[in-house]
């Protein structure tokens, strides 16, 4: 307030300039963390809000397409569940590039939708939610998982979707499912493939993959207990973006 007209021109640029550096390391940070550079597993899935839910998850797995897409990164597709009447109840992908875990991390946890509704004929406002998963794709020889064939079933069935050769005619696609009928249970499907065998070793690796994540934020979360007594628990899924 004391300074004059020049001053405060000065002062304004250094701020620009100060903004822009706490974004450049913010950004930086992004990178130092394990695997940062590796592909990203992104599971965008529907949560409470029926058909507006779902529209929105199938919002959220677009925005997300696109963007790698406007960056040339690759997307490959593990599985997607339509919604009943809009949307998607879940979308499994992989983005494959530089720093693509990285810039995708930021992303894990609940987002949320305020909106007038497209599906209500009063035009009332609606809360949508849906969760976003981030995992690396980490290499298998990193992971030190041994799943006993006493916690997992694999089962084949035939692939949904856009189709091509081979595609829908057999069953090609499969689903991994760890400790099923558990509070522990994981599932894994995956069906872009053509091939049956391909499809498994993917489901294979996406699963020990996330068991692998799973066990390093149980020990993450193990280690901020043991620090200290902390208001809520600082998770990332307690993180809720609002659109």
């Amino acid at each position: 307030e004391m300074a004059d007209e020049e001053e405060r021109e000065m002062l304004a640029e250094e701020q620009d300039n100060l903004a822009k550096r706490v974004d450049d390391l913010y950004r930086e940070t992004l990178f130092t963390m394990k695997n940062a550079d590796t592909p990203a597993i992104v599971r965008v899935k529907s949560g409470a809000g029926g058909t507006e839910s779902m529209d929105w998850a199938g919002m959220l797995a677009r925005m997300y397409m696109r963007w790698a897409e406007r960056r040339g990164y690759k997307v490959e597709m593990l599985d997607q569940v339509d919604g009943d009447q809009a949307g998607v109840q879940s979308s499994e992908f992989i983005i494959r590039g530089e720093k693509a875990f990285g810039m995708m991390a930021p992303e894990h946890g609940v987002h949320r939708l305020v909106r007038v509704s497209p599906f209500d004929s009063n035009n009332r406002r609606h809360t949508s939610f849906a969760s976003v998963d981030v995992v690396p794709e980490v290499p298998e020889e990193e992971i030190d998982i041994h799943i006993p064939d006493s916690d997992l079933r694999r089962d084949v069935f035939r692939s949904q979707g856009a189709g091509g050769q081979g595609v829908n005619t057999t069953d090609s696609a499969v689903r991994a499912v760890y400790r099923p009928g558990t509070p522990d249970e994981i599932i894994v499907v995956c069906q872009d493939g053509r091939s049956q065998i391909k499809n498994k070793e993917k489901a294979i690796q996406v699963l020990t993959t996330r068991l692998a994540e799973k066990e390093r934020a149980e020990r993450e979360a193990k280690e901020r207990s043991d620090r200290a007594a902390q208001v809520g628990t600082g998770d990332r899924s307690e993180k809720i973006r609002t659109y």
